[in-house]
């Protein structure tokens, strides 16, 4: 399967996800309690999913990230907001109706397997079945061999979960999810604990259920593994970070990364509508999410110059005016479509690049390297 990446827009507003998602979450609130105080883990998270996606979800450790699955999965109940799944509320279940639901429609796999190390991978693969209720008894022994050559270990069938290597484990766990076919499968660190080449084999295996209509959720630490899902959710302190933000500014830290998520504000430009900064002087910030910024600048010289126009997921800012040694810079909405926008500008900023050197180390860095770009669409 070739999988590329997509970064959606922003943040949809609360139960406005574009189109039919498949899992719709709008303002998920979790705060745990214990004897320490209250520490809130997830902070008014919305998120949209649809069939047929290959979605990872990563971040630091703490961040959120399997607090954010287990919402979805019902492990773990939100303080406010829902999560809608198909047509069902799926915390507005019982406890009961919600275990028979689980296992119609999700298939879970963990980090550390959680085979159960008396049966073998064939009845770990057969229990989901059991205790369902789907399939005929009769049925049962050969959907689980079906899925169990689908992975590659129909030939271990009868051995122990101890028997087998870590990866096969895993691959059996795989099975064990899509026991009763599932649409969407759930994978909290399915890679955690394997190397790298038995990773990829896992992968490869997630890439082909995908093929097949799947629709995956991943959470994982592995960075290179989140590059070749389809989208990825960057996760800090309990926020999504703007996706635009994350793409665009790898390599930032999380936390200026989650600033700039609060402080970029979202803009529209008809086509040919020129775009204001305020005050010239002052630091900026542009992220092209939509549509094309044209852009045309004049040197210290005096000398005019046209400089290509910026497509989706493109970044400008003040210190790529400086590096280019344009005096004058001007912006307007290109092409026909209409210019969407995140931008900061002002005194705010610049009080921000003071606070945050790491932020305005990482905008001069990358203005400095992207210069001979500037230097050679501006001799054009």
């Amino acid at each position: 399967m070739a999988i590329t990446s997509v970064v959606p827009n922003y943040f949809p507003a609360p139960d406005q996800c574009s189109g039919n998602p498949l899992i719709s979450m709008v303002e998920i609130v979790k705060t745990f309690k214990n004897a320490a105080g209250e520490f809130t883990a997830l902070k008014k998270v919305s998120a949209c999913f649809y069939p047929g996606e290959f979605v990872s979800v990563v971040g630091k450790s703490g961040s959120g990230k399997s607090t954010l699955v287990n919402m979805i999965t019902g492990i773990d109940h939100p303080t406010s907001g829902t999560v809608r799944i198909g047509g069902t509320y799926v915390h507005n279940l019982s406890e009961n109706d919600m275990s028979v639901w689980r296992g119609k429609n999700l298939g879970i796999v963990f980090q550390f397997f959680q085979l159960l190390p008396t049966l073998t991978l064939l009845e770990n693969v057969m229990l989901p079945m059991y205790l369902s209720g789907l399939y005929a008894p009769a049925e049962r022994e050969g959907r689980a061999l079906e899925l169990l050559r689908l992975v590659g270990l129909d030939a271990f069938a009868e051995k122990l979960p101890a028997a087998v290597s870590g990866g096969q484990q895993q691959s059996a766990a795989i099975a064990r999810a899509l026991a009763n076919d599932p649409p969407i499968l759930i994978a909290d660190e399915p890679t955690g604990n394997l190397d790298s080449r038995t990773a990829d084999e896992v992968f490869d295996l997630f890439a082909a259920l995908i093929d097949q209509g799947k629709s995956i959720l991943m959470v994982t630490h592995d960075i290179s593994l989140a590059a070749r899902t389809m989208r990825t959710l960057l996760i800090s302190d309990g926020e999504l970070i703007n996706p635009w933000v994350a793409s665009t500014l790898h390599g930032l830290g999380h936390s200026p990364m989650l600033w700039l998520t609060h402080h970029l504000q979202p803009r529209t430009f008809p086509a040919g509508e020129p775009v204001h900064l305020g005050d010239p002087n002052a630091a900026w910030v542009l992220l092209v999410s939509a549509g094309c910024l044209e852009v045309s600048g004049t040197s210290g010289a005096g000398d005019a110059s046209r400089i290509t126009g910026l497509g989706e997921g493109s970044l400008l800012t003040s210190f790529d005016q400086q590096a280019a040694g344009l005096a004058q810079i001007s912006l307007r909405a290109g092409g026909t479509e209409p210019l969407e926008l995140l931008v900061m500008s002002g005194p705010e900023l610049s009080q921000a690049l003071a606070d945050m050197p790491a932020l305005r180390q990482f905008l001069e860095e990358r203005a400095l390297s992207s210069i001979l770009q500037w230097i050679g669409a501006a001799s054009a």
